[in-house]
């Protein structure tokens, strides 16, 4: 059976400006519709962290409000029951990307700390990049994109893709509290960033790199995924 690996953050914390720690890791539903549309199609999901750290979810993520209702988030919560192999994540750095189909980055904040500067991280992004293998990352995960920078550098600019915008930061309440905002450092980096309506689903293709702008992305994100995969 074909696999499909889940890069996901180690962090159950943001370091904000002012130095205070923000609860927060992998935002359930960026994971849960993803695995769901992965499994669903019948391939293997596998999770990598670094240093094998059992990712936590960001408990924000799981009420009804930021569900659209308790209906979404109980299903959210059965998805999560039903991932077990968040129990056993391998570690990041014995990752072979030969031994899989496509490789998911799941967003939440938790990203934003420790894949934004994890190296490890960055040369399997480069890798996938140049392998041609479909390469999935949505709403705060482009954060680990920043770790490709070399020497003032990095193989995805010019790239089309989207991320969680300056605007849904501020609507959310953390825009002002954050060091940096991520459009603005992907648009740093060189990409070519494109900006969807707050909190609709918004995805963005670009030969083999697929985006996606928020947690209403990532169901949709993933279901392109999957054709991907199936026409190649």
């Amino acid at each position: 059976m074909a696999k499909i690996l889940f890069v996901m953050t180690a962090a159950d914390h943001w370091t904000l400006a002012d130095g205070s720690a923000h609860p927060t890791g992998f935002w359930a539903e960026e994971a849960v519709a993803p695995y769901r549309a992965f499994t669903g199609a019948g391939y293997e999901v596998e999770v990598a962290t670094p240093g094998g750290v059992r990712p936590t979810v960001d408990q924000g993520s799981l009420g009804a409000d930021a569900n659209g209702g308790q209906e979404q988030a109980d299903a959210v919560a059965n998805g999560l029951a039903t991932f077990t192999e968040l129990d056993h994540p391998i570690e990041l750095e014995n990752v072979d990307l030969a031994d899989y189909a496509a490789v998911f980055y799941p967003g939440g904040h938790g990203p934003m700390e420790d894949l934004a500067v994890d190296a490890t991280s960055g040369r399997l992004l480069a890798e996938a990049l140049d392998s041609g293998k479909p390469l999935g990352v949505v709403c705060h995960a482009p954060a680990a994109l920043l770790a490709t920078e070399q020497g003032g550098s990095s193989p995805f600019a010019g790239y089309r893709l989207t991320a969680f915008t300056n605007a849904e930061e501020q609507q959310a309440g953390l825009a002002a509290k954050a060091k940096w905002l991520l459009q603005d450092r992907l648009v740093a980096l060189g990409a070519d960033f494109q900006e969807g309506a707050p909190w609709e689903p918004h995805v963005i293709v670009d030969r083999n790199l697929f985006t996606g702008q928020n947690p209403a992305s990532s169901a949709p994100l993933a279901d392109q995924i999957v054709k991907s995969l199936a026409a190649a």
